[in-house]
């Protein structure tokens, strides 16, 4: 977590070839209790995400930014148009997929979405595998259609 300061990060960054995730915005209703709250006009994970991403090279940098908040994703990927965005929250939580790939996606970088519990529990019963199959395939399925198009236009529902 970024909130104990660069010198908390730092030792992290010194290993070449190695990724520092950082939270700036979590999927988790509490993430109101701070990451929202307005620090000098502006949400607390603005400030986070302006102030961590010239601590590390957007090559070895990423933040985790929740997609149960897709009305912030346009703010965020101006803030960080060069950085990787670890992205939770779809499937079990209801996070917008739709939303985050339209405002998340740019010509720089992409996103590493996070589906976890839609799949790891799609079904209770012994069809468990086949089930958590579907619903992997369906999800990966509905990111392909999501993706930019070779023109570079954004967000293209093929």
């Amino acid at each position: 977590a970024p909130y104990m300061g660069r010198d908390s990060v730092q030792p992290f960054l010194e290993f070449p070839g190695k990724w520092v995730v950082l939270l700036a915005l979590t999927s988790n209703p509490g993430s109101a209790d701070f990451q929202l709250l307005a620090t000098d006009g502006a949400p607390l994970f603005e400030r986070v995400l302006q102030t961590a991403a010239a601590w590390g090279d957007p090559e070895r940098l990423m933040f985790v930014v929740g997609a149960t908040h897709p009305e912030h994703f346009a703010r965020i990927r101006a803030l960080v148009p060069d950085h990787f965005l670890l992205v939770p929250g779809i499937g079990a939580q209801g996070g917008d997929l739709e939303a985050v790939c339209r405002h998340g996606f740019n010509d720089r970088c992409g996103l590493l979405v996070n589906v976890s519990r839609s799949i790891l529990y799609a079904s209770p019963n012994e069809d468990f595998a086949d089930a958590a199959r579907r619903q992997a395939l369906h999800l990966q399925e509905r990111m392909a259609e999501l993706l930019p198009n070779p023109d570079g236009e954004i967000f293209v529902d093929r």
